[in-house]
């Protein structure tokens, strides 16, 4: 269910205990979370904040708590864990809150606030964190494997097929939309980005070099493949410390 906030997700589960079948507590392809929970043992349950929200600590509270104590109320033996979140990428038009008022003025600045935020509730719950976001940012800020934007690009007026080069791009970015028109997407994932997401994940919970990963994407040159294969372990790396 995309960009749904902690709270959205709590208050659908407080509907669901109220009334179970009250639809809007089963919003998940006509499910509960409690439906979803109870179906089998789980070892790890992944919890993460709305990109757009991320980098502002008061948008966790209390609902991180919340569901962090369902979640071990129905799988007391799984491992709740935090998915950090990546910022958007650096030629978005906008960045995610950090305050009640305020945007992050730049993708740095949202990956700083969102990472103090992710790792500050995770403390408070006694959870680890899946450290997604801190790959994607040592890649983007990076000066030879970092997204740079097309300077020779006419966005004014753009003429079809032509893209702008997009190459290292994490985020899913320009595309030609069904209306033909030139669209845009500086928040999701691209399938480099995806790949590297996969690595830190593959890293984190099983412990394991993701220099062992052999598939490579079609779309993601060896080149970059194996840079994001070494940031993914760095990061994992680093994250405990």
């Amino acid at each position: 269910m995309g960009g749904s906030p902690l709270k959205r997700h709590w208050e659908h589960a407080e509907a669901a205990e109220a009334d179970s079948l009250d639809p809007k507590g089963r919003p998940y392809n006509g499910k509960s979370l409690r439906m979803l929970l109870s179906n089998g043992k789980w070892d790890i349950v992944t919890i993460q904040q709305y990109s757009m929200h991320s980098a502002a600590p008061s948008t966790y509270d209390p609902y991180a708590r919340k569901l962090f104590d369902y979640i071990k109320a129905l799988q007391p033996q799984a491992e709740v864990v935090f998915h950090q979140t990546w910022a958007y990428r650096t030629d978005a038009d906008g960045f995610g809150q950090i305050d009640d008022d305020k945007t992050a003025q730049n993708e740095k600045e949202m990956w700083e606030k969102s990472r103090a935020a992710y790792r500050a509730k995770a403390k408070e719950l006694g959870i680890r964190v899946i450290p997604v976001g801190d790959a994607f940012w040592k890649v983007d800020s990076d000066s030879k494997w970092g997204y740079r934007k097309d300077s020779n690009f006419n966005f004014a007026n753009p003429q079809q097929p032509a893209l702008p080069d997009q190459t290292h791009s994490l985020h899913a970015g320009y595309r030609w939309t069904n209306d033909n028109k030139l669209g845009f997407d500086s928040h999701h994932a691209s399938e480099a980005g995806c790949y590297l997401g996969g690595l830190v994940w593959y890293a984190f919970l099983f412990n394991e070099s993701p220099t062992r990963v052999s598939f490579v994407p079609e779309k993601v040159s060896p080149d970059f493949a194996e840079h994001l294969k070494e940031v993914a372990e760095e990061t994992v790396a680093r994250s405990g410390k």
